[in-house]
């Protein structure tokens, strides 16, 4: 039997990619950052992409290549607003099991202090916090495991991450 992937899903700063790679690791894993693959593909930055694009564009690009991520036995991080892509997510539910690194507003807000230079992309007159909230409830849509990391090091969501996926 072929082993399942796992995708990593929740806002930008939460460790999708450190997770993400030391989870692969220690499981045997390959890892694969979806946003790498965006800018491979597009031969840009995400910033770039997104200023040339819009973020409809992007979110188009996005979607395609989610969609079309073919691997196994992998752990997958993709962008935080991956959750706006339907294809991508509901392809995200087939091959694997959606986890989402869930951090309150206050912990994600200390870590990004500028949104705009993190490449989170913020709706005209949308503040930070309405975004958190908008995408809050699409994670909890599309979640099959929820790890909540307020107050733990990296390595304790490591190792609650890894105890959920094990079970």
């Amino acid at each position: 039997m072929k082993k399942k992937n796992i995708i990593l899903i929740g806002m930008p700063a939460v460790g999708k990619s450190t997770v993400g790679v030391v989870a692969a690791k220690r499981l045997g894993m390959r890892f694969v950052d979806t946003d790498l693959l965006i800018q491979e593909q597009e031969g840009k930055l995400l910033h770039e992409i997104i200023a040339e694009a819009g973020e409809d564009g992007f979110l188009q690009i996005e979607n395609q290549v989610n969609r079309n991520v073919n691997v196994e036995n992998s752990v997958i991080s993709p962008g935080g607003s991956v959750v706006y892509c339907e294809d991508a997510m509901r392809h995200f539910k087939e091959i694997g099991t959606v986890v989402y690194l869930k951090v309150s507003y206050e912990t994600i807000r200390d870590r990004i202090r500028n949104p705009k230079k993190r490449g989170v992309v913020l709706r005209e007159g949308q503040s930070f916090r309405e975004l958190y909230e908008e995408r809050v409830r699409l994670f909890e849509k599309y979640a099959d495991i929820t790890v909540t990391e307020d107050h733990l090091s990296i390595e304790e969501t490591i190792e609650n991450v890894l105890s959920v996926i094990k079970n």
